[in-house]
C-alpha cells in the first residue's frame, strides 16, 4: 500500500513517533514498577527480578541476527507496529492472568520472552529509520531525545504507581500500560518512514536468509574499529548489567521495602537520564563522538556505580544514580551516532542487531549470575558476623543490602577501568577517522 501524502515525514514525522514512545514507555515503566513490588513482595528474593531481565535480553541477543536480516528484508514502520502490537498483546495476557488471580512469577518470565523477541524488531528498526529521516549532523541530537525518551517516561512513573496503585491496583496499571501500546501504533500510522535504497555494501550482502543474517559478523569483523567498540561495550553492559539486575533488591533490602524510597531513587534516575537527554539533543555531544562514548562509561563506573554501592542513604543513592543516568544518554547517543554515520541505511536491521548481539552477549550471563551471587555469595558474606563483613563492612556496612552494595563498588570499579582501556588502544580511539562515513562512498542519486 502507497503512503498517503497525509502522513507526516523528516523532522515532523520523528517527533510524532518520539511523542508516542514516550507515553508508550510511561506506560511500560508503570507496569514494570508494579510488578516489581508485587514480585518482590511474594518472593523476598533477588533472583526472580534478575531472572525477569534474564528472559527479556536473551531471545534478544540470540534472535538478534535473524531479526536484522527480516528488519532489512522489510518494511521499517511495519517492524516497529509489530513490536508494539506484540507487547500491547502480551500485557493484555498478564492483565487477565492477574485479574484471574492466576499470575505467577513464571508467567513473567514467559511474559517478557515474547517481549523480548518482539522488541528485537523495534531497536534496529527504529535506529535505521533515523538514519533515513533526518540529515546526518542531526543524528547525535535525534539520539540524545531517544534517550530523554526513556528517562522522561520514568520521572515520573514510579510516583505515579505509587499514587495510582492503591486506588487502581496492580491491574489498573497493567491496563494503562496496554493504552499508552495502542497510542503508540496510532502515531506510526501517522508517519512516513521511508524505505533505504540499496548500497554497494548492501549488494554484497544479499543472498538466502542465512547468509544475510550473518552478513553483520562479516561486517563489523571486517572493521576492527568497530569491532573494538563493541568489545567495549561487551565489557562494560556486563559490569553494569551485573550490578544493576540485584538494584530494585539492594535498595528494599536496606531500607526495609520502603516503596517511597525505593520510587524516589529511581525518579531521582530517571530526572538525571531527562537532563542527560536534554544536554545531548540541545548541545549536539562531543566533535569526536568517541570521546563521548568512552568518557561516558570511566564516569558512569567510577563516580556513578561506585557511590551508588558506597550509600546507604537516600541522599547518597540520588547522586550515585543521577551521575549514571545523567552520563548514560551522552554515552549511547554518541555511539549510535558514530554507527548511524558509518553503516549504509539499507544493511543496519543485521548490523545493528548483530551490534547489539555482541554488546549484550554477556548481559544474560551477567543477569543470571547476579541473583544467586547476590542471595547465596554476597549477602550472607557481608551479613553481621559474615565473611566479608570485617574487611568491607567500614565501606558498605553489614545487613540486607551490603553484599549487593559491594557487587556496585566492585563492578563500578571495573566499569570505569572499561573505558580507560578503550581510550588506550588506537583502532578504537580513533574509529571516526579510520572509517568513511557511508554517505562519503556513495554516489548521489
Amino acid at each position: 500500500m502507497q503512503e498517503t501524502r497525509k502522513q507526516i515525514s523528516g523532522m515532523k514525522g520523528f517527533t510524532v513517533v518520539w511523542v508516542g514512545q514516550i507515553v508508550s514507555l510511561l506506560g511500560t515503566a508503570m507496569s514494570n514498577f508494579a510488578l516489581t513490588l508485587w514480585a518482590y513482595e511474594i518472593t523476598g528474593k533477588a533472583t526472580p527480578l534478575a531472572l525477569v531481565g534474564f528472559f527479556f535480553v536473551t531471545p534478544m541477543v540470540i534472535l538478534g541476527p535473524f531479526v536484522g536480516a527480516l528488519v532489512d528484508r522489510g518494511n521499517r514502520k511495519m517492524m516497529m507496529m509489530l513490536s508494539d502490537l506484540a507487547a500491547a498483546v502480551t500485557m493484555l495476557f498478564v492483565l487477565i492472568l492477574f485479574l484471574t488471580d492466576s499470575l505467577q512469577i513464571w508467567h513473567l518470565y514467559v511474559a517478557a520472552t515474547i517481549t523480548g523477541i518482539f522488541q528485537g524488531f523495534q531497536w534496529p528498526a527504529y535506529s535505521a529509520a533515523i538514519s533515513l529521516m533526518l540529515p546526518k549532523d542531526q543524528y547525535a541530537r535525534a539520539n540524545g531525545l531517544l534517550e530523554l525518551a526513556g528517562n522522561a517516561s520514568t520521572v515520573v512513573a514510579p510516583l505515579f504507581a505509587g499514587v495510582l496503585i492503591a486506588p487502581l491496583g496492580v491491574g489498573g496499571i497493567l491496563s494503562i500500560d496496554l493504552a499508552t501500546a495502542v497510542f503508540a501504533i496510532a502515531t506510526l500510522l501517522l508517519v512516513e518512514i521511508p524505505q533505504p535504497e540499496k548500497s554497494t555494501v548492501g549488494q554484497e550482502g544479499e543472498g538466502n536468509f542465512f547468509q544475510e543474517a550473518a552478513y553483520g559478523f562479516r561486517y563489523i569483523f571486517a572493521r576492527p574499529s568497530l569491532l573494538g567498540l563493541q568489545f567495549v561495550f561487551l565489557m562494560g553492559n556486563f559490569f553494569n548489567a551485573l550490578a544493576f539486575s540485584v538494584f530494585a533488591p539492594m535498595i528494599l533490602g536496606r531500607t526495609g521495602n520502603n516503596e517511597l524510597i525505593f520510587g524516589s531513587v529511581q525518579s531521582a534516575g530517571a530526572i538525571g537520564g531527562v537532563i542527560g537527554g536534554l544536554a545531548m539533543s540541545a548541545w549536539g555531544g562531543f566533535k569526536r563522538r568517541i570521546d563521548g562514548v568512552m568518557l561516558g562509561w570511566i564516569f558512569v563506573g567510577l563516580f556513578g556505580q561506585v557511590l551508588t554501592g558506597l550509600g546507604q542513604s537516600l541522599p547518597v543513592w540520588v547522586v550515585g544514580i543521577f551521575i549514571v543516568t545523567f552520563c548514560a544518554p551522552i554515552l549511547n547517543a554518541s555511539n549510535q551516532a558514530i554507527w548511524q554515520a558509518k553503516v549504509p541505511p539499507d544493511v543496519q536491521g543485521r548490523v545493528f542487531s548483530t551490534r547489539r548481539l555482541i554488546a549484550w552477549f554477556a548481559s544474560p550471563l551477567s543477569r543470571l549470575l547476579a541473583g544467586p551471587l547476590a542471595d547465596n555469595v554476597m549477602e550472607p558474606a557481608m551479613s553481621d558476623g559474615g565473611t566479608l563483613a570485617p574487611v568491607f563492612g567500614w565501606l558498605v556496612g553489614t545487613g540486607t543490602g551490603a553484599g549487593i552494595a559491594l557487587m556496585f563498588v566492585f563492578t563500578g570499579v571495573l566499569l570505569g577501568l572499561t573505558g580507560v582501556v578503550g581510550y588506550l588502544i588506537p583502532v578504537i580511539r580513533r574509529v571516526e577517522e579510520l572509517l568513511p562515513d557511508h554517505d562519503a562512498s556513495i554516489p548521489s542519486a
